[in-house]
């Protein structure tokens, strides 16, 4: 019987280990904020940095599940090359966030913590491939959901003794990460899923690995940009009230990007037509589960920020509103990129789109928050992520040989599709 858990059940998991994910998030970003914008500013910077850090060098987990999905491999020698190399650039990595904490601006000094952490906190996002690429949710739900739990119990205990403000709520953050990928490593050491390296796998995969590496950088570069265009004009306590809408709006996504990541193996089938119609099913459901969220988000917001972050942060609110309705349409690109990596093999069509996308938001924030303060930054992320999700959906029905109605516009079997989804069995353990 395969391993691999169905649609359904892939989908149920992942709802309810990001769920509980956000859960665990929020309540680490609550600790931050209430001790004020500017330490909330702090952290918003810190954690994006290492986000950048981990998109660039995370490449190797979409690799190991490519071997896995499309080629029906289980690539124990290169797992081991991948380790090797995680380590290393791990190394490399803190030599570097070891000179921006010492050389760069105030709001940086903080990552010496990280450039600590840096050889261990590779291996847990790239490891983790192996039970992409097998469709296992299980394995990835703990893997998600270990490093908040730790850093909230963390925080809990150092609060208990007394301790508290940014520097432990960073050096919290920074321990669960490195605790949780020595784990990982020694879980597959004992299961028998390691062997002697193969660099030479590994140095056939590195052109693949590095267009990944770029493409999730620009991304995310797209989601962070006005942060770091908001420090730079208008300082941390600004920053830390933008992160707070941010945080909110992408709350949407893990509804979307739950359904993804159970397709994912699915989607990465070498039969085209099947990729395709498992692609446009799940971006249009989707989009299409987003919208009823996106409005009760925003009133559960209006009512639960400002009384439980505080009223510093009531400001927030109306980014948000600007914010959601790009956040929903953008919804929809994990499917499409999901379909260019791991069925195309073509990672350079998600990066050239991301890429468009983070000029045309880079720009406009340059141009809006000097106008507009913290305002222009969400026009400019909102009307961002709108241009790219309609490009990426042109340049896929292009290559699958689709409409672009046919991705864009649901049709009356899009309740049938949901049924579908929902009911399907097949890779049932």
């Amino acid at each position: 019987m395969s391993r691999r858990d169905s649609v359904a059940r892939g989908t149920l998991i992942n709802l309810a280990t990001r769920l509980l994910g956000v859960a665990l998030v929020l309540a680490i970003t609550t600790i931050s904020a209430r001790l004020g914008p500017q330490t909330q500013g702090a952290f918003a910077l810190f954690t994006s940095v290492e986000g950048l850090l981990l998109a660039l060098l995370s490449g190797f987990g979409i690799a190991l599940a490519r071997r896995v999905s499309h080629h029906g491999e289980q690539p124990r020698a290169l797992v081991a090359a991948t380790v090797l190399a995680c380590i290393g650039l791990g190394l490399l990595a803190a030599l570097a966030l070891w000179a921006l904490s010492s050389l760069g601006p105030p709001a940086y000094h903080w990552l010496w913590l990280l450039a600590l952490g840096a050889p261990a906190l590779l291996l847990a996002p790239n490891l983790q491939g192996l039970w992409l690429g097998e469709g296992r949710m299980g394995p990835m739900a703990r893997l998600t959901l270990a490093p908040p739990a730790l850093t909230l119990a963390l925080l809990l205990g150092a609060g208990l003794i007394g301790v508290a403000g940014l520097p432990a709520v960073l050096a919290s953050w920074v321990f669960a990460k490195v605790v949780v990928g020595v784990l990982v490593l020694a879980l597959l050491w004992r299961g028998a899923r390691l062997a002697a390296p193969d660099f030479q796998a590994l140095r056939r995969e590195l052109p693949f690995v590095a267009t990944i590496g770029l493409s999730n950088v620009v991304a995310l570069l797209n989601y962070r940009v006005g942060l770091f265009v908001i420090e730079r004009m208008l300082g941390l306590s600004a920053t830390g009230v933008y992160s707070i809408a941010v945080v909110v709006a992408e709350l949407l996504w893990f509804v979307s990007g739950s359904l993804t990541q159970a397709v994912y193996g699915r989607i990465g089938t070498p039969d085209r037509a099947q990729a395709a119609a498992t692609t446009v099913r799940v971006v249009q459901l989707g989009v299409a589960a987003l919208l009823p969220v996106a409005p009760l988000l925003a009133a559960v917001a209006w009512w639960l920020l400002p009384w439980a972050l505080g009223p510093a942060y009531a400001a927030s609110l109306p980014l948000l509103l600007i914010l959601l309705p790009g956040v929903l349409l953008f919804g929809g690109a994990s499917a499409l990129s999901a379909y260019f990596t791991n069925h195309a093999g073509r990672p350079q069509v998600p990066a050239q789109v991301a890429l468009v996308s983070l000029l045309i938001n880079a720009a406009l924030a340059l141009a809006l928050v000097p106008r507009w303060g913290m305002a222009g930054a969400a026009v400019a992320a909102s009307t961002a992520y709108a241009a790219s999700v309609l490009l990426l959906a042109w340049r896929f029905a292009r290559h699958a040989g689709w409409p672009l109605a046919r991705v864009l516009l649901p049709g009356p079997q899009l309740g049938a599709d949901l049924r579908a989804v929902l009911a399907s069995r097949r890779g049932d353990r």
